[in-house]
């Protein structure tokens, strides 16, 4: 198992105090805390080498290359893509979607079909509902069920001839259902159509190979592992990034221009315009690196019995319901008590400490379907502990006590 004590060591912000209490910090599904080996590259790029890449003949401008090419090179490694090009930096997963869909709609044509589950962040929505909107394509809904699982029957039916493509999250932010996607991929492929992974709830938990999964395009987000904000990758099979049209214009992504004709630079710089976030793009290779020393399979079993442990204790307390029992989920409780508003109980919790997420996590049609404003939701890192879900628990009964 996993020395957890020493593992905290390594991350500064969890010895803070919030209204004199000690940090209880259990929002890590919308941000993860920063490791110091991380923050420690994060400092050395900006005091030793800050400088553009690519484009410069000198010394800091080669080194800023190098580190930045080899980061990409841990990433293609980490997820296993098959080639190095095939790894695009972006600003987050949001910004690997758009991309994706900007793509599609030179591609999509009016009475095409677009599947989408019914578990997903905005991010994989809207700019979906935008695309149909540009291109007259259809977009349809995978159904869930009570327990927070996609209904895989009404999926088989609803793929057919006229399904483009298929867009679904590995682990769903708001109730930690992990979805079937190896089903999802080979499935939609057998119709033709391409299919993109929301992986960014699944990227700390979960070591996606995307080669095996077969997948067209995987997306994640640094911030929710162990990394800086502003950056991500998106994966994409070479010979789709290759059909599909740059998404933005400006430097690096060009091979020539003049003013009668631009000719677009080669993977993967064709669709990264302008100067990256070098630096972020860095720093989460550096996380990539801190997460593998620990070990995904080791995260992975500690999480569950952290998942396991808190979903006991807080069913313990009257009136308290957890949304998505899901078979197979990972280490994300959202609940309510009923009666009880959950920002109200949010608010209680954090002023013991105790830093949750209230709300509808960017998912409202799952609210909609449970037909709630939002829930309180706890999501677990392999550097949070059985006390702390001994304070969250501890913290709910008080909240509960005040407010009924």
């Amino acid at each position: 198992m996993l020395d957890v004590q020493k593992i905290r060591k390594d991350f500064p912000i969890l010895n803070r105090e919030v209204n004199g209490k000690p940090l209880v910090y259990l929002d890590n599904a919308a941000t993860s805390q920063t490791p110091k080996q991380v923050i420690d590259v994060i400092v050395d790029y900006y005091q030793n080498y800050n400088a553009n890449i690519h484009r410069g003949v000198h010394f800091l401008s080669q080194e800023a290359t190098d580190k930045y090419e080899q980061a990409r090179q841990k990433i293609q490694k980490h997820f296993n893509a098959k080639k190095s090009h095939e790894i695009i930096f972006t600003s987050g997963t949001t910004h690997g979607i758009n991309l994706v869909a900007n793509g599609f709609s030179s591609i999509l044509k009016k009475g095409d079909e677009i599947l989408v589950s019914a578990m997903e962040h905005h991010s994989n929505i809207v700019p979906w509902q935008m695309l149909a909107e540009r291109t007259g394509a259809l977009l349809k809904v995978i159904p869930m069920n009570e327990e927070g699982e996609l209904v895989m029957d009404a999926f088989h039916d609803l793929l057919g001839a006229k399904t483009k493509l298929v867009f679904c999250n590995h682990i769903s932010n708001a109730l930690g259902t992990i979805n079937p996607i190896k089903e999802i991929i080979e499935s939609a492929h057998t119709v033709g159509a391409a299919v993109l992974i929301d992986g960014a709830q699944a990227a700390p938990h979960i070591q996606a190979d995307v080669q095996a999964l077969d997948v067209d395009f995987y997306t994640v987000s640094a911030h929710k592992m162990c990394g800086p904000t502003g950056v991500g990758v998106l994966y994409g099979k070479e010979e789709w990034l290759n059909k599909l049209p740059p998404y933005q214009g400006g430097g690096e992504m060009i091979a020539e221009v003049t003013f009668e004709k631009t000719t677009y630079a080669e993977l993967p710089h064709k669709f990264e315009a302008g100067t990256p976030n070098i630096c972020g793009g860095i720093a989460f290779g550096a996380a990539l690196d801190y997460m593998n020393s620990i070990g995904f399979q080791k995260i992975a079993a500690y999480e569950h019995e952290l998942l396991k442990y808190a979903t006991e204790e807080l069913l313990s307390i009257e009136g308290l319901r957890i949304y998505g029992t899901a078979q197979e989920k990972t280490s994300v409780i959202s609940f309510n008590i009923e009666g009880v508003h959950p920002y109200d109980i949010g608010t209680i919790l954090d002023k013991l400490g105790i830093a949750v997420r209230t709300g509808h996590h960017c998912a409202q049609p799952i609210m909609d379907f449970y037909k709630i404003p939002g829930t309180v939701r706890a999501s677990f890192c392999f550097y949070n502990t059985k006390e702390e879900v001994d304070a969250l628990v501890e913290g709910v009964k008080r909240a509960r006590n005040m407010l009924l």
